[in-house]
């Protein structure tokens, strides 16, 4: 049974990406070990049908972070037998270069995104000057990978001259047949990072007659808290912070629109992506959205969201309750969703996952 090694740096337990990729490569015969983090607060790992390993560090976050878990992932994976090793993202990928030419095996690299083109990085000029200096060091020694879109595997070959197949992050199958929530509100799911427009989504609440559920954390969350105190919105901007996928599922179950929102501030953002989109779609919620390429490519297949440009406060609001006071537009949109799930569910994408690391090994 090959053994393939997966490596983050994020808590286990709310990682749905690789919960999903880990579960249905174990499903498929191979034996799969996920690599993460072990933060002071973290909860016991949930069971799952693949091995877990958390790696403890004395820095929580910051450079001394990065580096430690970095040093501590190199010794961890060097004495481990193993057939496969993937990189996810850039965070951990240089452990992971180095390990598997001492022990010979193959190596995969996994871009959920333009990793040095996110706003928190393309923005501050001595960070991405590190972090491209490490991608090009690494990503042309990797020619196995996968990302999430058409676009980004575009610049992943012209940057590199990688051909790194397409495997979209995509919601298990799950819709509900109609929206049963007693009390409507608007739902933001994901991490509460810099380039997510939290600016010009929470000032923009104050002219929404619905409360808005935050679901998630990250390097904005705190920012976040003091945009809605400094707007006067504490009481209809609901923070909820980590919840475990279940547990999120409800909350997406149950919510009226989606948000999903970047600011078009580095490619990575423009080129995205999100699971939010996806896990909208299955659980038939119509959803505000960006009016970005490969977004607009599958709304124009099925038309599931409101795409915007402008993403000022007073068109955020202004969109929001026009789908607010639109019952036969919401409802158009919900029954879109029921049909695009039929496509668009990782049942589809989990084939050419498999299909993917049958071919390498």
């Amino acid at each position: 049974m090959p053994i393939i090694y997966f490596t983050v740096t994020t808590d286990l337990n709310y990682d749905q990406r690789m919960i999903r990729i880990c579960t249905s490569l174990s499903r498929a015969g191979f034996g799969v070990v996920l690599v993460g983090r072990q933060l002071s607060g973290s909860d016991p790992l949930s069971a799952q049908p693949f091995v877990q390993k958390r790696i403890n560090c004395l820095f929580q976050k910051g450079p001394g972070f990065y580096i430690e878990y970095n040093i501590r992932l190199f010794f961890y994976l060097l004495f481990k037998r193993m057939d496969a090793i993937c990189a996810i993202d850039l965070d951990t990928i240089l452990p992971v270069l180095y390990v598997s030419k001492i022990k010979k095996v193959k190596r995969v690299y996994d871009a959920h995104e333009l990793f040095c083109e996110m706003k928190e990085i393309v923005t501050r000029p001595r960070i991405y000057k590190m972090w491209k200096s490490i991608e090009r060091l690494t990503v042309p020694h990797f020619p196995n990978g996968y990302t999430v879109n058409g676009p980004i595997a575009e610049e992943f070959k012209r940057m590199y001259g990688c051909n790194y197949e397409v495997i979209r992050n995509i919601a298990t199958t799950s819709v509900k047949p109609a929206n049963s929530s007693p009390e409507k509100y608007i739902l933001y799911q994901g991490a509460v990072n810099e380039g997510r427009s939290f600016e010009t989504l929470i000032p923009a609440m104050k002219f929404i007659n619905m409360p808005l559920v935050i679901c998630g954390n990250g390097n904005f969350y705190e920012k976040a808290l003091a945009l809605a105190n400094e707007y006067g919105v504490t009481d209809r901007v609901i923070f909820k912070g980590m919840l475990r996928p279940a547990e999120l599922k409800t909350y997406t179950d149950n919510a009226y629109i989606g948000i999903t929102l970047f600011e078009n501030k580095g490619l990575s953002n423009y080129y995205s992506l999100a699971n939010r989109f996806f896990d909208y779609i299955q659980s038939g919620i119509p959803q505000l959205c960006v009016d970005y390429p490969v977004y607009r490519e599958i709304n124009n297949e099925f038309e599931v969201a409101v795409l915007i440009e402008d993403l000022s406060p007073v068109n955020i609001s202004a969109q929001i309750n026009s789908l607010i006071n639109d019952p036969a537009k919401w409802q158009l949109l919900q029954l879109n969703c029921l049909a695009a799930a039929k496509t668009y569910n990782w049942e589809n994408e989990e084939v050419k996952l498999i299909s993917f690391y049958k071919n390498i090994l």
